[in-house]
């Protein structure tokens, strides 16, 4: 069995015509007899019924056409499959991160996938992990960087950094000469945290009601860094992952371990279960793995 006599067999069916299917292949119609007289002879079944005006497809014929379709198919997949490796020079991949987490890691790996693929681009979506786990679930962007956790039933997911959460406070600070705190200790602190669309604003104000209070909140903001010049301003503290100290460059603010504290801050990768990941996103998603430690270790070089 020839594929070139499935894709003749196929145009015949659809056209219900030799004559008709002819036009549309340009092969002639003792070629397209030729073929189904091939086809019939080696499925040992016939596959059309000629004897009304215009051809139907016998009960045999409409298995064979299911199939072809199947067959056709996949060839057609295979050949995009093998096309976009070839071409793996361009491309774009479209990346979910919540502003926080891009600030700290985006610039490094943006930089390490350009010098494999320069061709293809990396566009940024910053949202808070809310907003981009529902885009990568509605197949809107490729892949999440997020806070984790996240929902295992919808979500492919890749452990890629884990930090410990600590206290931000200025200076002179009531505070400030301790050498750790714990939550209990703040439970009279104005707190200033990320905006209720950020993980991270529900997962501070839930550390604090395990430990009996509810956190007064006297600020909210998108952006980390304005987060730290409020703090700066004494006009709250927050608790942020260690490693933004290390970003933050003003010197009337510092940090405070907190004790016995089960706060982690874990961030993941996500792609949508099910979807298909193209060749481009396959390499970065090696990158994000296989290579997290030397971007983090990037941040303090």
């Amino acid at each position: 069995m020839e594929l070139r006599d499935i894709k003749s067999f196929m145009e015949v069916a659809n056209h219900k015509s030799f004559t008709k299917a002819s036009a549309h292949s340009y092969l002639s119609q003792p070629s397209l007899s030729k073929a189904i007289k091939k086809l019939e002879e080696e499925l040992h079944v016939q596959l059309f019924d000629r004897s009304t005006r215009h051809l139907q497809l016998t009960d045999a014929g409409q298995i064979v056409y299911q199939q072809g379709q199947k067959m056709l198919s996949t060839l057609s997949e295979l050949e995009i499959l093998l096309d976009e490796l070839k071409n793996i020079t361009a491309g774009e991949i479209k990346i979910g991160i919540p502003p926080l987490i891009g600030i700290l890691f985006f610039p490094d790996i943006a930089r390490r996938f350009h010098e494999n693929y320069p061709k293809i681009s990396l566009e940024l979506v910053e949202l808070g992990a809310k907003s981009v786990g529902k885009l990568v679930e509605d197949g809107t962007i490729d892949l999440g960087l997020i806070v984790m956790p996240a929902n295992q039933k919808k979500f492919n997911i890749f452990p890629f950094f884990e930090d410990e959460f600590v206290l931000f406070l200025y200076n002179d600070h009531p505070l400030a000469q301790r050498s750790s705190v714990s939550l209990e200790d703040l439970k009279d602190e104005k707190f200033i945290l990320f905006s209720d669309s950020f993980t991270l604003h529900d997962y501070v104000i839930q550390a604090c009601e395990q430990r009996g209070f509810t956190p007064v909140v006297s600020y909210r903001s998108s952006q980390w860094d304005l987060i730290v010049e409020l703090v700066s301003s004494k006009l709250g503290i927050t608790l942020l992952p260690k490693i933004i100290f290390e970003k933050q460059y003003n010197s009337n603010v510092k940090i405070i371990p907190i004790e016995n504290s089960t706060l982690r801050w874990r961030l993941g990768i996500i792609t949508k279960k099910g979807a298909y990941h193209s060749f481009a996103l396959r390499e970065l998603l090696k990158l994000l793995v296989n290579d997290s430690e030397g971007i983090v270790n990037s941040l303090s070089e």
